[in-house]
């Protein structure tokens, strides 16, 4: 197995399932309603659905990243502004969600081991540091939303 094989393994662990820590990030938003994702039941943090903005936001600049362009941060910002949306849009943002993974999933799958060591452009982490990066933050992001989707569902019960 190549190194970009493993990577993109752990890319779809994360995303998908099969994910060593736990629930991948599919799996921690799986039955979450528009409701849900909008509230808020910590103080102070993000909501579900800010979260999914956020990594969206974030695969999409990877993938341009790979492509070359020299990208700080997401177009939308870091923590794009979270609208007010009914079923219909929370559905379209987890579409765009798998999407945004797909195709990064998609531009990994023709890079190779040689490059992985060089920096998609100068000035920034290697391809290896940035890939593994992308795993660790939807990891880490899936774990936000599973605490997150408790604390709600834990709200509402009471």
């Amino acid at each position: 197995m190549t190194e970009i094989q493993r990577i993109l393994d752990q890319m779809l662990r994360a995303h998908e399932g099969d994910a060593w820590h736990g629930p991948s990030l599919r799996e921690a938003l799986d039955g979450v309603t528009a409701v849900e994702a909008a509230a808020r039941p910590v103080p102070g943090a993000h909501s579900i659905r800010e979260i999914v903005q956020h990594l969206a936001a974030w695969e999409d600049t990877l993938l341009r990243r790979l492509a070359g362009e020299p990208l700080r941060e997401p177009a939308e910002g870091d923590w794009p502004r979270a609208a007010t949306a009914g079923e219909d849009e929370w559905q379209a943002l987890l579409g765009r969600l798998d999407e945004r993974a797909r195709r990064l999933r998609d531009a990994v799958s023709a890079l190779d081991d040689a490059g992985l060591d060089e920096p998609p452009y100068p000035g920034t982490a290697t391809r290896y540091a940035t890939l593994h990066g992308a795993v660790q933050h939807t990891a880490y992001h899936a774990g936000q939303i599973a605490l997150l989707r408790r604390a709600v569902r834990a709200g509402s019960a009471a």
